[in-house]
């Protein structure tokens, strides 16, 4: 059995109701449920909300809801790991059925069901516990710089200072999509940016953080602009 996992709680406080806001056209979770559906891996579809509304949009566009998340992990500090071992056992009656569980966040609107297809097949092929989507920093890393409390500049490696960025090791960070787990890495709580992981690299142009009303407007141009809603 392959279980998909949308965690999608009520209380989202920069974006008040933001997982099934109007994006596009239609609700943020929406976008997520499709590309479960459309990736075509998945048994089970499960969102984990503490909040019935998300869950009467999320059954309306093909997810399921079989238990609502309970108030200990639906609060502003509750990390992702525990939802989804929560939700993993929540769901099924035997976990030793389980091959692969993937969380996808319920506001990635940019998420590809052949990316997650891609990440499966990663996933088996490295022998990873985990394999989840990332991207490249469009600067190098080894040249940020920061403000002291005088305003002044410094880096955080001016040892750096002179070399080329062409010269320097390119880094990546989370695109926040989407995350493939062994359910035994999820139910241990492994952290997933170690080497047991690895990782499927987008284009940068499909990712967008959305914590803010800034990012939210970016983010509906860029899918505009993509032709992907």
């Amino acid at each position: 059995m392959r279980l998909c996992i949308i965690p999608a709680r009520g209380g989202s406080k920069r974006i008040p109701r933001k997982n099934i806001k109007e994006f596009c056209g239609k609700p943020m979770i929406a976008y997520s449920i499709e590309a479960a559906l459309k990736s075509g891996l998945f048994d089970k579809i499960v969102v984990s909300t503490d909040d019935e509304e998300i869950a009467r949009i999320a059954r309306s566009y093909g997810a399921e809801v079989p238990f609502m998340r309970p108030p200990e992990l639906s609060d502003d500090h509750t990390a992702t790991i525990p939802v989804i071992a929560h939700a993993i056992t929540a769901s099924v009656e035997d976990v030793s059925e389980v091959e692969a569980v993937c969380c996808i966040y319920a506001t990635a609107p940019f998420v590809q069901a052949h990316y997650i297809q891609e990440a499966y097949a990663k996933l088996l092929t490295c022998k990873a516990e985990y394999c989840f989507s990332a991207t490249s920093f469009p600067f190098p890393i080894q040249r940020a710089i920061k403000l002291t409390k005088d305003d002044r500049v410094e880096m955080f490696s001016p040892e750096n200072f002179a070399v080329r960025s062409q010269d320097l090791e390119e880094a990546y960070h989370d695109a926040g999509q989407f995350y493939w787990g062994l359910p035994q890495a999820w139910l241990e709580g492994k952290i997933i940016f170690a080497p047991h992981s690895t990782a499927v690299l987008l284009p940068r142009h499909l990712v967008q953080d959305i914590d803010t009303m800034e990012d939210w407007m970016r983010a509906e141009f860029m899918l505009k602009a993509l032709a992907l809603s």
